[in-house]
């Protein structure tokens, strides 16, 4: 309790009741928002392309909107024509993430889904798999570890412990800087608005010109939110198409 506000515990802004299913397949709040991302991103597709039309307009529109994005942005800027077979995944992988945080910015909701943990690293071990199995479907196997570990010109003197790094890179830091980015990305803007919320909630109860800054900047950071919410999950899906084009075209 400072100055009459009283902030939830974190732990209460990130831990959910179980609403059934028991301890051991629990189904909470956020486990049913993911199940609803999915439902929303095959929806999103399903309609937008159920009925095509010559001049696509609504969901049609938003759907071909997203496939352009990822395939312009991202797919042909990383990996080139080489990467297209890759874009049906990378499209989803786009799409359901920036649906799972949006949902910190509906009312009554307030929880994106990748604030948790356990979502950002389930996709980032997936990621992971995608891309050691396309550089051992191209490469073979000890020439994608090989061309991975060794890069084009390093002194045999300092060989063994560049090539330590680079292979912990690969098995081990890429994946979990994958999955940490997005989730503490997510959860460092799902606490700062819960806390500029319960700022301006305490302040309206004593005057209304008081609350007046933090509801402004209350608004900017739904808005900047916003924003994080498109990036974290472009970022995501990039640094994914990245990965997958090392596995493609190797350095040397």
């Amino acid at each position: 309790m400072i100055l009459g506000l009283e902030f939830p515990p974190i732990s209460h802004l990130v831990e959910w009741p179980t609403l059934f299913g028991g301890d051991v397949f629990g189904v909470n709040k956020v486990v049913l928002l993911m199940w609803l991302s999915v439902a929303i991103v095959f929806g999103l597709f399903y309609a937008g392309t159920r009925q095509p039309k010559l001049v696509p307009t609504g969901v049609q529109n938003v759907a071909e909107s997203a496939v352009e994005f990822v395939d312009e942005q991202i797919v042909l800027q990383t990996t080139g024509p080489d990467g297209r077979g890759y874009m049906p995944f990378l499209l989803t992988l786009f799409t359901f993430i920036f649906v799972c945080n949006i949902w910190e910015l509906i009312p009554l909701v307030q929880m994106p889904v990748t604030a948790r943990m356990a979502l950002p690293m389930f996709m980032a071990i997936v990621v992971w798999f995608v891309y050691i199995i396309t550089g051992i479907r191209h490469q073979g196997f000890f020439g994608y570890f090989k061309n991975a570990a060794i890069p084009p010109g390093v002194p045999k003197a300092i060989l063994p412990l560049v090539a330590f790094i680079e292979l912990l890179g690969i098995l081990i830091t890429r994946p979990f800087a994958l999955a940490v980015r997005l989730f503490a990305n997510l959860l460092a803007g799902h606490l700062l608005l819960v806390t500029f919320a319960v700022i301006t909630q305490a302040l309206f109860t004593t005057t209304i010109i008081g609350a007046a800054l933090p509801l402004a900047l209350l608004i900017f950071l739904m808005g900047f939110e916003l924003l994080v919410a498109f990036l974290q999950a472009y970022i995501f899906t990039i640094l994914a198409a990245v990965y997958i084009d090392s596995s493609l075209h190797p350095e040397h």
